[in-house]
């Protein structure tokens, strides 16, 4: 069974390990005090895993440990994943940054953008130009989520039975007449906006190659990269080692709730959320992208292609906050953050709330799950575990500080 494995001990990379002892200590802490059910951490350097703690259970009830082969709900995570699937098949020409989205999904041809009212009073008007695959890539298509609650147009997702970006009971063919059918917040291209995006672009992955988006990702990313426990749902031989998921309470502990229903393959196949992985996965993912496309002798992308997946696209160099300034992201942790294709870049380490290298790049899942890639120490970082916060929390901040603390050359 393939597993995350410590290679390297911290000094041999330039890594503090009493640094690295703080940082476990930090966070088991808050398994001790109930606010975490368990969590993996791994920190490797140059390619070779230097740390890996696991602490805590994966199931509280049943008293089952966080294990190095853990599976863990990712989430918001397979969006750099359905990205990077993307960009394999911009690389053989079957798709273009620049193609209209109407292109491959006619539904969205005559995009109306919101002018103003609420609920059936809205109005509308034509978008001043088509989206772009690019503006999928980049969450600048003006969609949106309904969970925001800031926008009239979040209202309308909403009432469309997308309160949590899937209506029930349709697949992802159908979604995309529900999406299609609503106003965009802007014009596509001119703002920043997170949103169902990556749900539209793994559609499109499925009309351009023909496939299936789980069938496709095994085959061109999976496979090829040597991920065996990603995927979409967990089979009976796997399921004994999926986390329990949790949510925070009011008070500050955490509870058990309802995940991702990954007992049988999903009728909607969720190119922005719906992913299943290990430490493992994440990690030879993680290193395929620091080789800037290569991993083993197998080349998924070319180098080029990581540089430019890793480059803030962002309408005129502009950081999350400056160009999306509506409430959901008007936040201080977007200073200094770009975003990419599918990650988030770092372009401006001075502006940002926590230590970040120029030009690190990454994503996070709603269920507490990060992982990023830091080019000019030659670093790659994941922390796991399952728990949805009911609001803001200091998980990431205090990680990325501990790990920066921890670099000593």
């Amino acid at each position: 069974m393939a597993q995350l494995r410590q290679q390297v001990d911290p000094d041999e990379v330039g890594l503090d390990a009493k640094a690295l002892d703080r940082l476990d200590r930090h966070f088991a802490q808050a398994v001790d005090e109930g606010r975490l059910p368990g969590f993996l951490v791994a920190v490797a350097r140059g390619g070779r895993v230097a740390h890996l703690t696991t602490h805590g259970r994966r199931d509280l009830a049943a008293g089952l440990p966080v294990e190095p082969d853990t599976l863990w709900r990712i989430y918001s995570m397979t969006k750099p994943v359905t990205a990077v699937a993307a960009l394999t098949l911009i690389e053989e020409g079957r798709l273009s940054l620049d193609d209209p989205l109407a292109r491959h999904l006619p539904v969205f041809a005559d995009a109306r953008v919101y002018e103003d009212g609420s609920g059936p009073d809205v109005r509308t008007r034509p978008a001043a130009g088509p989206i772009l695959i690019r503006h999928l890539m980049t969450h600048t298509a003006g969609l949106t989520f309904g969970f925001y609650h800031t926008h009239p147009v979040d209202a309308l997702y909403r009432a469309a039975g997308l309160e949590s970006s899937v209506p029930p009971g349709k697949d992802l063919a159908r979604t995309m007449e529900v999406y299609a059918s609503l106003p965009l917040q802007f014009d596509p291209g001119t703002q920043w906006n997170y949103s169902v995006a990556s749900n539209v672009l793994g559609r499109v992955i499925e009309v351009v190659s023909g496939q299936p988006l789980d069938v496709f990702l095994a085959e061109r990313v999976f496979g090829p990269l040597g991920m065996p426990d990603a995927g979409f749902h967990v089979t009976d031989e796997q399921a004994a080692r999926l986390g329990e998921l949790y949510g925070e309470t009011d008070g500050g502990g955490i509870m058990p709730v309802p995940g991702l229903p990954l007992h049988g393959r999903p009728r909607f196949l969720s190119g922005s959320g719906g992913m299943v992985a290990s430490a493992y996965d994440m990690h030879r993912f993680m290193e395929m992208l620091r080789r800037r496309g290569e991993l083993d002798g197998v080349r998924l992308l070319a180098p080029g292609t990581v540089d430019l997946m890793t480059s803030n696209h962002l309408p005129g160099g502009a950081d999350l906050r400056a160009v999306g300034s509506r409430p959901a992201h008007d936040e201080p942790g977007n200073e200094g953050v770009g975003f990419g294709l599918g990650v988030s870049v770092v372009i401006d380490p001075s502006r940002t709330q926590e230590p970040s290298g120029l030009g690190t790049y990454g994503w996070s899942g709603v269920a507490t799950t990060t992982f990023w890639v830091d080019p000019g120490r030659d670093l790659t970082v994941q922390f796991m575990t399952q728990v949805r916060p009911k609001s803001s929390h200091t998980v990431f901040r205090d990680l990325k500080r501990l790990v920066h603390e921890a670099v000593t050359g």
